[in-house]
């Protein structure tokens, strides 16, 4: 039973909505819980796609800094590894996988969109884009290899070092989602592209997936546990938590 998601499925088609506050901001427990539903439909015959969102105004607003902050260092550490893990699980998920982008998308959020093979967003005054570097956080060379698979490399290496956040039709003129439509329509839009999808031949489908992602999932292996070590060296840095204790400050201010 998931504690931070709610799921249903319709037609052959596993709908995951993120359920964890008002920005469902995503702790240990959310990520462990997010890998279990898509190890569960991999394996699950009857399941063909999966779509997932979150609720008006929020897909998720990616890492909860207030409940990370507050980890020792082993869950940091555990913390890390199971976010690489998902990482290569939704981006490894053979069957077609769509993200309904319902609000603001940054950082981690934008990550699990990108590991989407399509992403159709909400129009309206919200953000999508990789902002790891102004948090103080490093961005892994898997992460840069799958956001250049959508926009580029010359592209993503730009945005990525400024911490670039990009408005709805700005995410759609670069390629990083695919359709900006209604709120109350983008679930029917990403199951319009699991069926898309799902028309095809099954194996074909699903090996030419995987083999045009070969390169970025070979990326996120290599040097795994160098990345985790490099990533917690930064994250005990006293220039990053200074950065995310004002982040964190602004936060709850904001929640009064």
């Amino acid at each position: 039973m998931s504690e931070f998601l709610k799921t249903h499925i319709d037609d052959h088609v596993l709908h995951v909505i993120l359920h964890r506050g008002k920005s469902n901001a995503m702790h240990l427990e959310m990520i462990q819980e997010i890998q279990d539903v898509f190890a569960n439909a991999e394996k699950d015959p009857a399941i063909e796609g999966v779509v997932i969102t979150g609720h008006e105004g929020f897909f998720t607003s990616g890492l909860d800094l207030i409940t990370l902050y507050g980890y020792d260092e082993r869950q940091m550490e555990v913390f890390w590894d199971a976010f690489i893990d998902l990482l290569y699980t939704v981006t490894a998920f053979p069957k077609p996988y769509v993200a309904a982008i319902s609000g603001h998308s940054p950082a981690g959020g934008c990550v699990l969109a990108i590991a989407a093979d399509a992403r159709v967003m909400a129009e309206g005054e919200y953000i999508i884009g990789l902002n790891e570097v102004p948090v103080g956080i490093i961005v892994p060379h898997g992460i840069f290899d799958l956001y250049s698979f959508w926009i580029g490399e010359a592209q993503a290496y730009r945005f990525l070092l400024e911490g670039k956040l990009l408005s709805p039709q700005e995410a759609l003129q670069v390629g990083l989602v695919d359709e900006v439509v209604a709120l109350d329509k983008i679930q029917r839009s990403a199951v319009r592209h699991i069926k898309k999808y799902t028309q095809l031949e099954k194996n074909a489908w699903q090996r030419t997936k995987l083999n045009l992602r070969t390169r970025v999932l070979q990326s996120m292996q290599a040097n795994k546990e160098q990345t985790i070590v490099e990533m917690l060296t930064q994250w005990w840095k006293p220039s990053t938590r200074a950065v995310l204790k004002t982040i964190i400050d602004n936060l709850t201010a904001k929640k009064r």
